[in-house]
């Protein structure tokens, strides 16, 4: 799948690294061409419309070329990770890189610096909770989203991986289009995947 060629406001404001607000002004007043989907107030921005405006308020484009959404999966199961990895690809928004165990997790989210990871709580070395925490502390990784898996979980834990920062949690096994559709909606991105 070819990338992106339309934007929301939610996307641009990302690749630009400004507000929504300021994504929306701009379009309002004109100086970031788009159109409104009809009969909708939603507004959409063409990719070449994007990389103008950026290009003229001298906003680094690298964002756009990539566009695409980073994507860390951490899971021992190699089966579910070949899942999940063919899904997100076959979509065409998203980079993936997967790795199995926490320390390895830690070192490549400092690295890689992912938009959303994929967290087996019950990994080989150090639990889920501990990755959550730590991804959490460091204050430049606020915009992490982190979507928890795990086949057994009792519904309290659940509670302490939301207070350790998890943004959601999904019980295995699950539908990967359902975890796509979260992933999309933490993301602020559209859920439609056009197959």
């Amino acid at each position: 799948m070819a990338t992106k060629t339309v934007f929301t406001t939610g996307e641009a404001a990302k690749i630009c690294k400004v507000s929504q607000q300021t994504i929306i002004r701009c379009f309002d007043s004109g100086q970031l061409k788009g159109f409104r989907v009809p009969g909708s107030r939603f507004r959409r921005i063409p990719r070449e419309q994007l990389f103008i405006f950026m290009r003229d308020n001298g906003i680094p484009t690298d964002a756009l070329e990539s566009g695409k959404r980073k994507i860390l999966i951490v899971d021992d199961d190699e089966e579910l990770v070949e899942l999940i990895s063919d899904v997100l690809e076959r979509d065409g928004r998203f980079e993936v890189r997967t790795v199995n165990n926490g320390f390895d997790a830690g070192m490549m989210v400092k690295d890689y610096r992912p938009d959303l990871i994929v967290l087996d709580v019950m990994l080989p070395d150090i639990n889920g909770r501990e990755v959550c925490q730590r991804v959490r502390s460091d204050k430049s990784m606020d915009d992490v989203r982190i979507v928890c898996i795990s086949g057994m979980v009792e519904e309290d834990k659940v509670g302490e991986l939301k207070s350790a920062g998890a943004d959601d949690f999904m019980h295995k096994p699950f539908e990967v289009e359902k975890l796509l559709e979260r992933m999309c909606q933490l993301l602020d991105m559209e859920t439609v995947t056009s197959v």
